[in-house]
């Protein structure tokens, strides 16, 4: 069983990435969540695995941290999600926002999250309440060091905003931009100028 892979990102698209590990290159389905986690194309990555073999499928899953992939993991002991269920709900919304709405049992908040219905979100409630580890400071700090955002937070706190405020501000960014239609197919620029200007207004 593979614990985790290291190399260089080749391509990035919605939940996938191409890793090459010294000349054979692995297609990996990752949460778009922790997309910006694993860095930018061509950027040295550890990307933790988890794999599905069955006899009708084959296919390596990605993750920017064990946590994040502990969190997966811990999907799938809901009755009814799968896999591919379980990227799509990590995909929507971050592991801290995830493990907020299940602390405080939201279920409204859980059925708006697509992919997880009435009967789901109750079935996550019951399983998961008050059994996941990560909290929205680890987020942002993850957020903070590992995405390639990192610039962001730099020319900011180079302005005179306190640290802890911009690092929080870009997780909360990154996290609402990353779930609007348009936003992941924009070069890396692009998103920079964008975190930019609204960090600015909104910190200001």
């Amino acid at each position: 069983m593979f614990n985790s892979l290291s190399g260089i990102i080749t391509a990035k698209f919605p939940k996938q990435v191409f890793l090459d590990t010294h000349g054979i290159e692995w297609d990996l389905c990752v949460p778009d969540s922790n997309l910006d986690m694993l860095g930018p194309v061509g950027s040295e990555v550890k990307v933790y695995t988890w794999m599905q073999h069955t006899d009708q499928i084959m296919c390596l899953y990605g993750f920017a941290s064990s946590d994040e992939r502990e969190l997966f993991l811990d999907l799938l002991k809901v009755d009814g999600v799968g896999p591919k269920g379980a990227v799509k709900i990590m995909s929507a919304v971050s592991s801290g926002r995830l493990t907020d709405i299940l602390e405080r049992g939201d279920l409204e908040m859980l059925e708006k999250i697509p992919g997880v219905g009435k009967k789901t979100a109750g079935k996550m409630i019951l399983t998961l309440k008050g059994k996941l580890k990560l909290s929205d400071d680890t987020a942002v700090i993850r957020v903070s060091k590992q995405s390639p955002f990192g610039d962001v937070i730099s020319s900011l706190v180079a302005m005179g905003y306190d640290k802890k405020n911009v690092e929080q501000k870009v997780a909360s960014l990154v996290e609402i931009l990353n779930a609007e239609k348009g936003f992941s197919e924009k070069s890396q620029k692009e998103k920079e100028d964008i975190i930019f200007r609204k960090a600015v207004v909104e910190l200001s």
